[in-house]
């Protein structure tokens, strides 16, 4: 048995930053219920390790004669009270009801809408007697578990509790939680180790790897009620998937029809998926992919997903007008991650990808050995952006940072506590203004910003000074990252050469600065990707994320993370040079405006098509140099973003 140890590569930019203000103190909990998030549509089954060996004390701290059991059942208690409201949730426990015997298991709750009372009264009932049949319980407990709706995708979790290994051989635990794993999609195992050491330890964290999992570490009663929340927690405010239920081909032949629009399939390692996509010859045309691996799964640095937008020749060769490739960077855990291509017909129409016709979409999910074996879930979006009026002559691109670059002035003051979406579809909407959010190890949240015509985005996330666990250290690493995407979902924020979008977190404060360059309509033909894709006015996305490994140095279940953000510059009413100056709106979180492109991005204002179908429009000569300035740069086919 070979057991994953993750480890953050150490060449991870950035570092701690000293001398960030208090803001970075956690609130009270009473303000994180406050802003908890609606349930998910998966389900969550406790198993309880109630054999004798709960029974023995726990050791050290104020009380050396509690028992393991008694913590545990204090751990519980804390559990389901900081679960959402209605979050399917069991209970199943082994070796509570005769001294011996390996088939000691039995559903003590079942998977229901969350009552947190019944649980609590349910663990409280408890005496610890038996044996450890841990692979006999795993095969229960996901039979526990309610099978999704038919074509849903959803997060069911099975959360393991022991302070040992199992004592009965058969079935054995890894052998169960792997055949658990191929089963479906959205299975995962995660374990908490209770006082383990050894082959215990061994045998636990083998569990949560075959079992699409995470093992979890809890040396004491306190680790072991922070712990819980962390997994709980994370199955409960796993990805909101949202769209149609397609399935690719493996190949172009029969691959199903993709109207803009937006569609959940999957994609197993090593896999290809095929989806046929009509285009005409004048459009922009935006595909994204989103896979969306467990929260901590295993992951390799170079495990990557790639989009193509792929063409054939008379003769039947396979070509491409667009390739992008996006790796994880870290093996710490899995994260979503999102690759986008765009088909932007060139200027001068030359290129074979500016035909009308039948093209491909290709996703490719590349994995190094050991790394994560389950099918993720693959999120599509499909947009398509129609070409300026006749007539319109757009702004010059605008490639350069300028006023929007890491020495910006960010709003200062108290921050406003926010909780963060869990991807693309319920980000909150966040404008100008100072904001806090937690995170939990292994998690992601997101936010979207309205950013106009002309203007750019422009913020920073500052990572709290926590408390670290005992003998932690100065040793221990994790990370902190950002990502910002464009309303067609293509990540912006890295190879820039101006921001870094990880940082070393060890528990000690810590920033990162990130932005984009301004809106203009002809920055699709400049050559940087970073600058290409931000084209379109609308919602902006912000996903900030907390490596997996910061599950052994914070003490507190979460971290506190503040957002400073700044929309920067005027916006205007439209693509074209000298369109007059909309009046500023409201920067605050309540900022409210509608995504311009729905799935996929990629739309105008509503001022904007007023302004262009009044056919106010005023050319001037100047424009035309400056244009041609835009069209004379590196990547001038246009044909990827």
């Amino acid at each position: 048995m070979r057991v994953r140890l993750l480890r953050l590569r150490r060449g991870i930019a950035g570092g701690t930053v000293a001398g960030l203000c208090a803001l970075l103190l956690a609130p009270a909990p009473a303000a994180v219920a406050e802003t908890a998030r609606e349930p998910g549509g998966g389900s969550l089954v406790m198993v309880l390790d109630s054999s004798g060996s709960m029974a023995d004390p726990v050791g050290g701290g104020e009380d050396p004669g509690r028992t393991r059991m008694a913590a545990a059942r204090d751990a519980v208690g804390t559990v389901v009270d900081g679960l959402p409201d209605g979050h399917p949730t069991g209970l199943r426990v082994y070796g509570a009801d005769r001294t011996s015997g390996c088939t000691d298991t039995r559903l003590v709750r079942p998977v229901a809408p969350l009552d947190r009372a019944g649980l609590k009264a349910a663990v409280a009932a408890l005496t610890p007697k038996g044996d450890t049949p841990i692979g006999l319980s795993l095969r229960k407990a996901a039979a526990d578990l309610p099978a999704p709706s038919p074509g849903a995708i959803t997060t069911r979790t099975i959360l393991l509790i022991s302070d040992g290994e199992d004592t009965c051989g058969t079935p054995q635990p890894c052998e169960v939680a792997a055949e658990l794993a191929r089963q479906g999609i959205g299975l995962r195992i995660d374990t908490v180790g209770f006082q383990v050491k050894g082959k215990a330890r061994e045998q636990l964290e083998c569990v949560a790897e075959a079992g699409n999992g995470r093992y979890y570490d809890a040396p004491d009663a306190d680790a072991l009620a922070r712990q819980l929340q962390r997994a709980a927690r994370l199955s409960a405010d796993g990805y909101r998937l949202r769209g149609t239920r397609i399935e690719g081909t493996p190949t172009r032949d029969g691959a199903p029809a993709l109207p803009p629009g937006q569609y959940l399939d999957t994609i197993g390692p090593g896999e290809k998926r095929y989806y046929a996509v009509d285009m005409d010859g004048t459009s922009t045309v935006n595909l994204g992919a989103t896979a969306v691996p467990q929260p901590g799964a295993a992951v390799d640095t170079v495990d990557r997903l790639a989009t193509t937008i792929a063409w054939v020749s008379g003769i039947g060769d396979e070509g491409g007008c667009a390739t992008r490739t996006q790796i994880f960077h870290q093996d710490e855990g899995a994260v979503p991650l999102t690759s986008a291509v765009s088909r932007i017909p060139t200027e001068k129409r030359y290129s074979t990808c500016d035909n009308a016709g039948r093209y491909w979409l290709r996703v490719v999910r590349e994995s190094k050995p050991g790394s994560d074996a389950a099918r993720w879930p693959l999120e599509i979006v499909h947009g398509v952006e129609k070409p300026l009026p006749a007539g319109t002559v757009p702004a010059p691109s605008q490639p350069e940072y300028g006023a929007g670059g890491p020495e910006a002035a960010l709003p200062t003051g108290d921050p406003k506590d926010v909780r963060g979406g869990t991807g693309f579809n319920d980000a909150k909407e966040l404008g100008t203004g100072v904001f806090r959010d937690r995170l939990l190890p292994s998690e992601t949240v997101w936010f979207k910003v309205p950013v106009g015509w002309g203007q750019q985005l422009r913020y920073d996330v500052e990572f709290a000074d926590e408390p670290t666990v005992d003998g932690s250290g100065s040793t221990a690493r994790s990370y902190g990252g950002t990502e910002v995407y464009t309303p067609s979902r293509h990540p912006v924020g890295t190879g820039t050469g101006v921001f870094t979008s990880r940082t070393t977190y060890t528990g000690e404060r810590a920033a990162l600065k990130m932005g984009t360059v301004p809106v203009a309509w002809s920055n699709r033909y400049e050559a940087d990707p970073n600058v290409a894709a931000t084209r379109t006015p609308g919602s902006h996305y912000v996903a900030v994320t907390l490596g997996a490994e910061a599950a052994g140095i914070a003490r507190n279940p979460e971290i506190a993370v503040v957002l400073r953000i700044a929309v920067l510059g005027d916006e205007k009413a439209g693509p074209e040079h000298h369109a007059r100056v909309k009046a500023p709106a409201k920067q605050d979180e309540s900022t409210a405006r509608a995504d311009t492109g729905g799935a996929g991005g990629a739309g105008w204002t509503g001022t904007t098509a007023v302004a262009v179908g009044g056919g106010a429009l005023v050319l001037l000569a100047g424009v035309l140099i400056a244009l041609g300035r835009a069209r004379r740069r590196a990547g001038r086919d246009g044909r990827d973003a």
